[in-house]
């Protein structure tokens, strides 16, 4: 018995899968159209944007902080690349390359007010929520931005897959998915990220920057930002500066349903991909039932309690 046990992955690990079965059965018996593959590919274009934006937030969790920024700052980043290209008429990779980058500065912010400033994250993240939400209503004008190139939305594009339509943007999302798994277990500075959420201390006196470590994630979470800020523009054609104001708790919930720690250091990147299905699961089931959306925001609240509740007793239970 001990011995199965072993071998089986952590709760943690399992848990989020586990989950996400359960509700598609539950789902499957309460609408005909759940089980289809038309209606999964829905699932995976509604949860492309958030799926990415947790990519950049499980990287910074991991390192035992959090970005309440995200969302706003994808707003901007979308507003900045469609804004360029529209009025000035830049090319559609030369205005989104100028998108990515606002976001990646927004990164850079975040990381030296961490690491130099030594403010906490919750306080950095809160105020370039507000100023990013600034930025973007002025340089917008709260207008949405229209009129943009073809190529903007290539990744909103389609492709038949056994009948059903699979947005490119998707593929992009799950590539990116692989990568940053590969990347967390197979390098060293991907296993330097989990050393800094466990013991910043002890991985200091190991000889590793912590600082540098985490400037580096602050950065990379906003590059993240900035694929998502694309990927937005491509699945609705335009700039929203109205949108990214659920997305930051949207990416959180993902993060830790998919199991990694709010305390930092464990948790692994594809739970975070089967914590954002969990949550597009559950939003399209009760849709599919006709429960309003209020409903869908209190069962998403529920889950989010019970995660961490359970991050919780695995925490006190290790000790």
């Amino acid at each position: 018995m001990n011995t199965l046990k072993a071998k089986l992955p952590p709760m943690g690990t399992l848990g989020p899968a586990i989950a996400l079965v359960l509700a598609c059965a539950f789902f499957s018996f309460q609408h005909e159209n759940f089980l289809t593959l038309k209606n999964f590919s829905l699932i995976l274009q509604q949860v492309m944007v958030v799926g990415t934006i947790a990519i950049g937030q499980t990287l910074i969790i991991l390192t035992a902080g959090i970005d309440l920024s995200c969302g706003m700052v994808m707003a901007l980043g979308s507003i900045v690349m469609t804004k360029f290209a529209a009025d000035y008429g830049l090319s559609a990779p030369v205005a989104i390359l100028c998108g990515i980058a606002a976001t990646t500065l927004f990164g850079l912010l975040n990381g030296l007010l961490v690491t130099r400033v030594k403010l906490p994250p919750f306080i950095v993240t809160l105020g370039t929520l507000n100023i990013a939400f600034a930025c973007t209503q002025l340089y917008s004008k709260a207008q949405t931005v229209t009129n943009i190139p073809d190529g903007m939305s290539l990744l909103g594009d389609t492709f038949d897959f056994g009948g059903a339509r699979v947005a490119y943007g998707v593929v992009l999302m799950l590539a990116l998915y692989v990568a940053m798994w590969v990347w967390l277990r197979d390098t060293a500075q991907g296993r330097h990220v989990y050393a800094v959420g466990n013991s910043p201390e002890a991985t200091r006196l190991a000889g590793i920057s912590t600082d540098k470590v985490l400037l580096g994630v602050y950065v990379l979470a906003g590059v993240f930002y900035g694929i998502a800020s694309m990927l937005t523009v491509a699945r609705t054609g335009a700039g929203d500066p109205n949108g990214g104001q659920t997305e930051n708790l949207d990416a959180i919930t993902a993060v830790v349903l998919g199991g990694t720690s709010l305390f930092g250091g464990r948790g692994i990147i594809l739970g975070t991909l089967v914590g954002a299905l969990i949550v597009g699961v559950f939003r399209n089931g009760l849709t599919l039932m006709g429960v309003s959306s209020v409903y869908q925001i209190l069962v998403t609240g529920i889950l989010v309690i019970l995660a961490v509740a359970t991050d919780q007793m695995s925490r006190k239970g290790g000790r």
